[in-house]
């Protein structure tokens, strides 16, 4: 008869050794572009239909406190890629470079790399937006075998492109060159990643997806089928006329077409998931829905109408919740359990940490700003310290502004390029819509903040506060 320590033991082993030989689950992230907390059904969007996004959202966890890396593109992405908030990456705004593309991100440690280190096949498809062509920074030059969609995301601003990328070849649309509509840009850079799912899935190698998808930011422009009809005769009408301004198309409907740009994009995260289902690979993989950051009024898009941040203030370029605030959703079938719910606050640079984790690559994540929910993900409990944790913001337009959150508490600093910022205290737990400004009533607790908030940046030449040319700046 074997003693019973004797059987935990060898029951151990078992566990351990099926661990062990459990494959590396594949990976696929769909990243929305400017798409709203309140934008999907599971967080209460009642104009659009989402169905294929909420389903996702329903067989696994939804985390109703996830954030963006910023309020707008270029920073988030990249924050995304490195494991680190904007107040250390290098890209911390949405500069642009002529003729095409943005400021080249910093040659680190990314996501595509994290991968490929672990024998993954990768590949993204979308928008770029972290390297201009030539840069030495363009995706294949950060981790990715495969990329094909916009390297710049202000060429971005057009569905009827002239020209996509693969990889670091341009690739031509004629059809679409003086006006016309011969290829929908949306469509055939979801066909590259469909593609891109189902070689990978018979490589014999495990496969991280990036789908950047830039549904649905302006332009509002998309083919007016019978999803688009369906909604310009159920939503009250909306007129856009092009600004002189700006490279959107006008559209004589804005109302459709934003409703129907975002289930065109829940179409094909339902096309996704059904492929990895036929593909019988659901079991060992890992798909996320999120978005870089919060809704937008451009193009002719009305957050207001389709209540695009929920509760909360703010759209994209706001630091309050409503710009760095979005919808997330993680399944994986067999590992995370169905239908859980979570406020714990976690945020993009968390992701590469998390991946690190459950890929067997943790000293590749060494120096991230982030923490692995890797074990969270799975139902074990976080502790007071990593809930109560500060989670850090800056962005360098309309002013300059800052933000931090600790626990319920959340500061936020504008006028950061003047001497004398304005800071604003909230209390999430008891106000998340961020109405009530308790600064006043807790001066102490705003220095404290406020002195945590400056620990946690380094000053960036290629994005500065103006304040950093003379001295540190004290609220008035």
């Amino acid at each position: 008869m074997i003693p019973k320590a004797s059987l935990l033991v060898l029951a151990s082993a078992t566990s351990l050794t099926a661990q062990i030989k459990r494959p590396l689950p594949n990976v696929v992230f769909i990243l929305a572009d400017d798409l709203g907390y309140g934008d999907v059904g599971f967080n209460g969007q009642r104009h659009v239909r989402t169905p294929h996004i909420d389903d996702l959202a329903r067989r696994g966890l939804q985390m109703t406190d996830f954030y963006a890396g910023c309020s707008v593109s270029a920073p988030s992405r990249a924050s995304l890629m490195t494991g680190m908030h904007t107040g250390h990456t290098q890209v911390r705004g949405n500069h642009e470079i002529q003729p095409e593309g943005q400021a080249p991100m910093a040659d680190r440690m990314t996501l595509g790399r994290l991968f490929q280190r672990a024998g993954y096949r990768t590949g993204i498809f979308g928008k770029w937006g972290l390297g201009y062509p030539g840069s030495g920074a363009e995706a294949s030059d950060r981790g990715f075998d495969e990329f094909f969609g916009y390297n710049c995301q202000r060429l971005a601003h057009s569905y009827y492109p002239d020209h996509l990328w693969r990889g670091k070849e341009r690739v031509d649309f004629a059809t679409n060159k003086d006006g016309g509509k011969g290829v929908y840009s949306a469509d055939t850079i979801h066909r590259e990643a469909l593609r891109f799912i189902e070689q990978s899935a018979g490589s014999g190698k495990p496969f991280f997806a990036l789908l950047t998808y830039t549904l649905p930011h302006a332009e509002l422009n998309l083919p007016h089928d019978a999803v688009y009809e369906y909604y310009e005769g159920k939503l009250t009408p909306r007129e856009y006329k092009q600004r002189a301004s700006w490279d959107y198309e006008s559209t004589p409907n804005a109302h459709a077409s934003f409703a129907a740009m975002v289930e065109r994009l829940d179409s094909y995260t339902g096309e996704v998931t059904a492929l990895i289902r036929r593909l019988g690979i659901e079991d060992n993989t890992i798909i996320i829905f999120t978005s870089d950051n919060g809704p937008h009024r451009e193009g002719g898009a009305n957050p207001e109408y389709f209540d695009s941040n929920g509760i909360f203030r703010g759209i994209k370029r706001d630091v309050y919740e409503g710009g760095i605030r979005v919808p997330m959703a993680i399944a994986w079938k067999g590992q995370i359990a169905a239908g859980r719910r979570s406020d714990a606050p976690f945020a993009f640079w968390d992701f590469l940490p998390t991946f690190a984790e459950l890929i067997g690559q943790r000293r590749a994540a060494q120096g991230s700003d982030g923490q692995s929910f890797a074990s969270f993900l799975k139902g074990q409990p976080l502790t007071k310290r990593s809930l109560e944790r500060p989670l850090y913001w800056e962005f360098h337009e309309d002013g300059g502004k800052m933000a931090l959150r600790q626990g319920p508490w959340k500061l936020v600093a504008l006028q950061m390029d003047g001497g004398q910022p304005k800071l604003e205290l909230y209390n999430l737990k008891e106000d998340p819509s961020e109405t009530k400004d308790l600064s006043q009533e807790q001066p102490k607790r705003v220095e404290q903040l406020y002195k945590q908030m400056h620990s946690m940046r380094t000053p960036s030449k290629a994005f500065p506060f103006k304040y950093e040319r003379t001295a540190e700046p004290r609220p008035r």
